[in-house]
């Protein structure tokens, strides 16, 4: 893992596409190795330079959880190392960084649960009272915690656009009434099992977002990743308070630095300095290590 990996180049696996930060290819006609690069977006832009150890982090982080909650869900594992699938000479792109996974049918909406109001849904909060059509009690101040966590849910948006968030009414209409709401009762607790246990560690999950799939027989399975910097806001407890949007484990440097460039967020995007690339390398790992309570190997 001593070379930051930008973009995976496997031969010997069919290519089925590539996302923000993983890239897919088939493994038969019923599994998938993903592959989890370096890359790092921002404000939807795929940006040139690669965060050192962030696709490390983010693979094992997300099996750290997988693990931690499977006792919730099915998910998509399937225990077969991926450096068993790829030629000889492709290993080393796939060691520390990679899955073997079920293939399943991933279902059209992200599941969002927020347990704090922060982001866009504090703007949505400012302006209706509500976040995706839930009423929320008057007068909370930015980054206050919820009286209990709420789904809602977004729609998947294509790469280069913006997730739309949506009502649960309009969940319904997408997957059905059963799954909706089976979908909902799973978020919601594998989130607040996992905020619990954060909080031991000295973070705070303020929200995360979840995707699913669904097997042959129907049964629903926890997909794609769990509970990282890229999928969550980590913010550290010693340092939390209300009014304020607090510090996070993420690529809030990244952001922080782009806003201060003459640049209209839109491809192609900056270089980045090498101090934001290594503070952002270095809030990942703490990230894993906290949550973890290991080394990152």
């Amino acid at each position: 893992m001593t070379q930051p990996l930008y973009e995976s180049t496997i031969r010997s696996l069919p290519l089925l596409g590539r996302g923000k930060v993983r890239d897919i290819y088939a493994v038969g006609d019923d599994k998938l190795l993903i592959v989890t690069t370096d890359r790092l977006s921002a404000f939807d832009v795929i940006l040139p330079d690669p965060i050192p150890r962030k696709g490390q982090v983010l693979s094992e982080l997300a099996n750290f959880w997988f693990d931690k909650l499977a006792h919730v869900v099915p998910n998509q594992l399937t225990g077969i190392a991926p450096e068993t699938v790829v030629a000889a000479d492709e290993r080393d792109q796939v060691v520390g960084r990679a899955l073997v996974v079920k293939r399943l049918k991933a279902l059209p909406i992200e599941a969002v649960v927020r347990g704090y109001i922060i982001g866009g849904g504090w703007k949505d909060y400012q302006a209706s009272g509500s976040v995706c059509g839930i009423a929320l009690p008057a007068g909370l101040k930015q980054a206050a915690k919820l009286p209990q966590p709420i789904f809602t849910p977004s729609t998947k948006a294509d790469l280069g656009t913006h997730d739309e968030n949506i009502s649960f009414e309009q969940c319904v209409a997408l997957v059905g009434a059963e799954l909706a709401a089976q979908v909902r009762d799973t978020a919601i607790r594998l989130y607040s099992e996992a905020r619990d246990y954060a909080a031991g560690r000295g973070i705070i999950i303020a929200d995360t977002k979840f995707e699913f799939g669904l097997d042959a027989t129907g049964t629903l399975h926890l997909i794609d990743e769990a509970l990282t910097p890229d999928s969550s806001r980590f913010w550290p407890a010693a340092s939390y308070q209300e009014g304020i949007s607090p510090p996070s484990f993420d690529k809030q440097f990244v952001r922080d630095y782009l806003e201060t460039l003459d640049w209209n967020k839109q491809a192609p995007g900056p270089r980045l300095p090498a101090d934001v690339l290594a503070k952002t390398s270095a809030k990942y790992v703490e990230a894993y290590e906290k949550l973890t309570g290991k080394t990152l190997g």
